[in-house]
């Protein structure tokens, strides 16, 4: 990702995006319409703060991926985006051939950065797309936040 590539969505505080386990927007568990979902992005990271109600405390499956994070077994964060259509941005990424240079280890990857991307959800994962893109569990008092920071080409993330 490069620097501030959510930056479309996140500074409009009009548009609703949505923390939920699995990409399942069946699944919420805080969003910015419903004020439960703070974002602050800038040229280092987008972080996020997300308040779990003590009322979705109460939900089975909230319980269950609080209870997943706390045991180390689902650390992952993955964000839910889109490219925004070439007619509105004539280049939301870029791809580049690293080249073929077997001797100094270049073996012909593609590279891929996302440049513009339109945010929609930010998900608690078992296994995300950037291995680097972890939860951590913390005790607190009700109620529970998790933040999380995505720093630019990878993500890191913290559940506090």
């Amino acid at each position: 990702m490069a620097s501030r590539a959510f930056a479309y969505r996140v500074d409009d505080p009009k548009e609703d995006i949505h923390f939920l386990v699995g990409h399942s927007f069946d699944k919420p568990l805080a969003s910015r319409g419903a004020g439960t979902l703070d974002l602050a992005d800038s040229d280092d990271a987008l972080s996020f703060t997300a308040t779990i109600t003590p009322e979705m405390q109460e939900v089975s499956y909230v319980k269950d991926i609080l209870a997943g994070i706390a045991a180390g077994l689902t650390v992952g964060i993955s964000p839910g985006f889109r490219l925004p259509p070439k007619r509105a941005v004539p280049e939301p990424e870029r791809i580049e051939d690293e080249g073929s240079d077997p001797e100094n280890g270049e073996h012909n990857a593609i590279i891929r950065t996302v440049l513009q991307a339109l945010l929609y959800e930010m998900s608690v994962v078992t296994r995300p797309a950037y291995p680097e893109a972890q939860v951590e569990a913390r005790n607190w008092s009700q109620p529970p936040q998790a933040r999380v920071f995505l720093p630019k080409r990878q993500l890191i993330a913290r559940y506090r």
